[in-house]
């Protein structure tokens, strides 16, 4: 009678779990880059009453009989499905159409910063001409030193993009060219390759390629907060490549990831929680009046 009681329990308690990340996708409908949760239940360990036997004496075998304890979460996975894009018109605004994370540096100093990696593209330029995303992380890839010359047929492979070269990404105000002048910026862009292309005077310049990471696990990525993750002890080293490169998608400017929270799936994920945890409730409140009935045979 009891382990109904305590099964009962052990329902409500994780069913809870559940309903605190429907509602945590609910709230993130609107999230840019957001990756919706799933919670995936099992079975707690369960009682065996008696043992199974095998076949002897002329008898057949039997089966163990067992009784189960409840439920437990068994793990709350992340969907790494990439959302859909959303046209903004802002030449900043990216999108990675397939796999892949910008990388960006976090707060401290080179030695002992730690890399966060986002799906978020919405990017900008600070006053130093570094490119961020709103919290003021600053985007990392490879740096052309000096900047190169943007012409057609450019060969991307003379600014290749790997994890021993990664650096910060900047646009300055100003440059200086091979023959000594000092051009003033005019406009900057960043093409689907990742290429960061600034206009100084009347040429355009390559001055760093922004940098994609994959994971062999990325479902292993912990979120950090802001649109941000980062990685465990099961995610695997970050692969870094530019965009295109292993197994990454390509970018698309004016343009932002939306949400993977599909609410049709969130709501009736929330109608059968609801259902489930009455059902669990159910279970008690018919236990305790069995108890009660026990009791009363006394009088």
């Amino acid at each position: 009678m009891l382990r109904s009681l305590y099964s009962g329990v052990s329902g409500m308690k994780n069913l809870q779990t559940k309903m605190d990340v429907v509602s945590n996708n609910i709230a993130n409908v609107n999230t840019v880059g957001f990756k919706s949760s799933r919670v995936l239940f099992q079975d707690i360990m369960s009682q065996t009453t008696t043992s199974g036997s095998s076949a002897g004496n002329g008898l057949g075998g039997t089966n163990s009989k067992q009784v189960g304890l409840g439920v437990q979460v068994g793990s709350i996975d992340t969907v790494h499905s990439v959302g859909a894009p959303q046209t903004t018109g802002r030449e900043l605004d990216f999108y990675i159409s397939g796999a892949g994370y910008f990388i960006l540096r976090g707060p401290g100093n080179d030695a002992n910063a730690t890399n966060f990696y986002t799906r978020d593209g919405a990017f900008v330029r600070d006053a130093e001409g570094n490119i961020t995303n709103s919290g003021g992380m600053k985007v990392m890839g490879t740096v052309a030193n000096p900047p190169m010359e943007y012409v057609d047929g450019f060969d991307l492979n003379a600014i290749p993009v790997d994890g021993a070269q990664l650096d910060t990404l900047a646009v300055p105000k100003e440059i200086t060219l091979a023959n000594g002048d000092v051009a003033e910026y005019k406009s900057m862009s960043i093409d689907s390759n990742g290429l960061v292309l600034s206009r100084y005077g009347d040429k355009t310049y390559v001055v760093g390629r922004v940098g994609i990471a994959t994971f062999t696990n990325p479902e292993g990525l912990e979120k950090a907060g802001s649109n941000n993750y980062q990685t465990s002890a099961n995610t695997g080293d970050p692969i870094v490549g530019a965009s295109g490169e292993n197994g990454s998608g390509l970018l698309r400017s004016g343009t932002l990831e939306m949400s993977n929270v599909d609410l049709s799936t969130e709501f009736t994920e929330m109608i059968i929680a609801n259902r489930a945890y009455q059902a669990n409730s159910r279970t008690i409140t018919t236990s305790d009046e069995m108890l009660q009935e026990l009791i009363n045979l006394k009088r």
